[in-house]
């Protein structure tokens, strides 16, 4: 079987081809897909070439871990049926072509344990629920209670004040761009330099500023907690004294975790969590490479999808 894909052959060159998929085991389903996100924060650093180096790194590769489709075939030993509409987190069935994270293509092969059947109704919403799954883990252990800052309110950001809202907590959100500052709803979002708050007991960074942890500790209350939810090219680093004073506390947020996916599944089905207007942007899978420019290019680009239902 054979299917189109998104190919990122090289830093900022990238293509839609055909590329033979690995055959379907009797664990696996064939899936066919409606829409994928394109990720502002690690696909971003793929397609500019600044990714830092971990295990399976390299190009030729097929981006995107923020698909839906319908199940076309199901194995006996998958777990699904066909007609079934999931969520599909990236898949590796390209042959010698990289899955990083292989999401972007018309068609995939993945283990059924994989996906993640949702709601039809959902449509191309449904490819937010890993950022949202991300969210909720960041959010994970904190007492919502006491004062919470959000760095950041692209899409990450948005979904982490949401879903703080709806776990019965008051975010602040800051935002230096201010083509980014509207579409607050229930919190407060706003420049830093109208906030002088400096008692917040978590800060969560979902900017992926690399300055943010000197910038958080100054506002931290003692014993509070920075939380690095952003993804960071460049080294991080801060002045000891500050932190010292403040016994400041540092936490990396990463992927999210089954019980994150479920927890967020539940708030969605409960309509405790709204998904709408975080979608911006959709071009047709045929014009990938002008929709990843826009993605990354353009202020207002909150979420970028691109459609494949024509592929």
């Amino acid at each position: 079987m054979n299917a189109q894909a998104v190919i990122l052959h090289r830093p900022e060159e990238i293509s839609v081809e055909d590329l033979a998929l690995d055959a379907p085991t009797a664990a696996d389903a064939v899936v066919a897909i409606r829409w994928s996100g394109i990720s502002t924060g690690t696909e971003r650093l793929l397609w500019s070439g600044r990714m830092p180096d971990f295990p399976g790194m390299g190009y030729p590769l097929v981006p995107g871990y923020e698909s839906v489709g319908e199940v076309v075939e199901a194995g006996a030993a998958s777990g699904l049926r066909t007609g079934q509409t999931v969520f599909v987190p990236g898949a590796r069935c390209f042959g010698p072509v990289r899955g990083l994270f292989g999401g972007a293509a018309s068609h995939l092969v993945s283990a059924g344990a994989r996906l993640v059947p949702i709601d039809p109704g959902l449509a191309e919403r449904g490819t937010l629920i890993a950022l949202a799954a991300t969210a909720h883990h960041a959010l994970a252990g904190l007492d919502l209670g006491k004062p919470l800052l959000v760095v950041g309110h692209g899409v990450l950001g948005r979904l982490v004040a949401r879903i703080a809202r709806a776990l019965g907590g008051t975010p602040r959100v800051w935002e230096t761009n201010p083509a980014r500052l509207s579409g607050a709803e229930g919190y407060a979002a706003g420049s830093p330099d109208a906030d002088d708050r400096r008692d917040y007991a978590t800060i969560l960074d979902v900017s992926g500023d690399a300055a943010i942890l000197d910038t958080g500790i100054a506002r931290l209350a003692p014993g509070g907690e920075i939380v690095l939810a952003g993804f960071y090219e460049a080294r991080l680093g801060f002045d000891f004294a500050p932190a010292f004073l403040r016994e400041a506390r540092i936490r990396v947020a990463a992927q999210w975790r089954p019980e994150d996916l479920a927890a967020t599944l539940a708030l969605i089905e409960g309509q405790d969590l709204c998904l709408d207007g975080l979608i911006t942007h959709r071009h047709p899978a045929a014009s990938a490479p002008d929709a990843y420019r826009t993605a990354f290019g353009e202020p207002g680009c909150l979420k970028m999808i691109l459609d494949w239902r024509a592929a």
